[in-house]
């Protein structure tokens, strides 16, 4: 449907970059002033403020300029570019537009994916991602309306899900998946539904229907392997809009856009702050926290399946974190006890913006691949501020504060006393074997070396552009 331009169509542009830079100054205003909540205010901190800000800058252009859900792209939601929300440094997070009244169509091209089947994977050559999950979701994307009330119950809804354990692939490797409000009669391919009746009213509109139809199509792709795992190329199409030609681009959607660009970029740097503060209690106990969920210093709160209360999260992960507290010459040990074998395990650091800490030139993370077992089945890691020489180091880069993050991904959530249980002691830097199994090793600067090497190369693999 055509819209009439404006009657000076400088005038409005110029209007509406004007709101958008408003905008973009308020979101700058979550770096430095003390009733935005935001992170620690030193050097360094504020810096990274400044990079964590560019990076929502980064992805509200290409959400904002280039979103349409009858010519669906996926797209990056977080990457090496733009970090936030103490991202996953294991995962690809993509996404795409949708509008969950029509039907579209996945397709994807894998490596060996007989991991996914629990078999025993080929011992050389290439993988499929060790893990994946589509998502299919009503409401905005965690952050853009700037409010804690996004996450009342109500708000968002799942309408429906797919992991890597349930995904047929066909024997070239290829797979498709149909995302549609109903399954066809006779269909029996893989099947995403994109409406859900929610039960639950709209708390800002209880008037509003019941039926919810997605607008987003999201998910992961987890490595466990960086050095033989490759990233799925997604495609997705709507079906039956196959005309080529584009709306035609005019001043009053130009003018949507960039206040769209500016007002995503506030509401994240608004959102995440009083996430942090708030309901996390990251720097102490405030009103509005979450029981049991607040993060504590050089500990860890309870474990927690993903909900919208805690800022939604993949759906079949339990998740569990912390702040790390550390001075120059204390370290953390860390023990992780697996009871039920999840399909992925992850260990993750943060800044306390809730950037990841870099993975791909130190060890800001480590899997269930990367992180050695000890004989008795607990992993133990190591997060200090210098290299310990032993192998599950996590680096600090220097950070006296940060996210501890764990994550258990389960396609079938296990009974409450098979899930994991995780533990953390503050120790002095020259006596972690003392509190180590003694039959750790030593890591040799060459094996470092090596370990950094393997993580470089997947990384620049994993974000090619070309």
């Amino acid at each position: 449907m055509a819209t009439d331009p404006p009657e000076d169509p400088r005038k409005e542009l110029r209007a509406a970059w004007d709101d958008m830079i408003a905008s973009l100054e308020r979101a700058r205003d979550a770096i430095d002033q003390p009733e935005l909540m935001p992170a620690p205010q030193n050097a360094r901190s504020l810096a990274e403020g400044y990079r964590y800000l560019m990076g929502f800058v980064h992805s509200a252009v290409e959400r904002a300029f280039h979103e349409d859900p009858a010519r669906p792209h996926f797209r990056n939601a977080l990457s090496i570019i733009n970090r936030a929300t103490i991202d996953n440094a294991d995962a690809i997070y993509f996404f795409a537009p949708i509008d969950g009244r029509d039907s579209y169509l996945i397709q994807g091209q894998v490596e060996d994916p007989r991991e996914w089947r629990g078999e025993e994977p080929p011992a050389i050559g290439r993988k499929a991602p060790h893990y994946v999950i589509f998502e299919a979701s009503q409401g905005v994307l965690a952050g853009d309306s700037g409010s804690l009330r996004e996450l009342r119950p109500g708000k968002k809804t799942q309408t429906g899900r797919l992991d890597s354990s349930q995904l047929h692939v066909e024997e070239d490797g290829s797979f498709e998946i149909l995302l549609a409000p109903k399954r066809p009669n006779g269909h029996t391919g893989n099947f995403i539904s994109t409406l859900k009746v929610e039960a639950r009213p709209d708390p800002d509109d209880p008037n509003r229907p019941s039926d919810r139809y997605a607008n987003y199509i999201s998910g992961r792709q987890l490595f466990n392997d960086w050095e033989r795992e490759d990233a799925i190329h997604l495609a997705i199409s709507q079906l039956g809009a196959q005309d080529p030609a584009p709306l035609e681009y005019g001043p009053t959607r130009a003018a949507e856009e960039l206040r769209r660009c500016g007002g995503i970029v506030q509401g994240q740097m608004h959102f995440w702050n009083a996430f942090w503060t708030i309901l996390m209690g990251t720097y102490g106990h405030r009103e509005g926290g979450i029981p049991g969920v607040e993060f504590p210093r050089n500990a860890f709160n309870t474990i927690n399946a993903a909900s919208g209360a805690t800022g939604g999260g993949m759906s079949t992960n339990l998740y569990a974190g912390g702040v790390f507290e550390l001075d120059p010459d204390e370290a953390l040990v860390i023990e992780n006890r697996i009871r039920c074998r999840p399909q992925y395990i992850g260990f993750q650091l943060g800044n306390l913006w809730g950037e990841s800490i870099e993975y791909a030139n130190s060890l800001g993370s480590l899997n269930g691949t990367q992180s050695e077992v000890d004989p008795d089945g607990v992993i133990r890691l190591v997060v200090a501020h210098r290299d310990p020489g032993v192998p599950n180091w996590l680096d600090t880069t220097g950070h006296r504060e940060g996210f501890l993050t764990p994550r258990w991904a389960y396609s079938e959530t296990p009974p409450p006393d098979q899930w994991p249980s995780i533990n953390a002691k503050k120790v002095r830097f020259d006596e972690i074997r003392k509190h180590i199994h003694e039959s750790t090793r030593t890591i040799s600067p060459e094996e470092r070396l090596e370990q950094i090497h393997i993580r470089q190369q997947h990384v620049q693999r994993r974000y090619r552009v070309f």
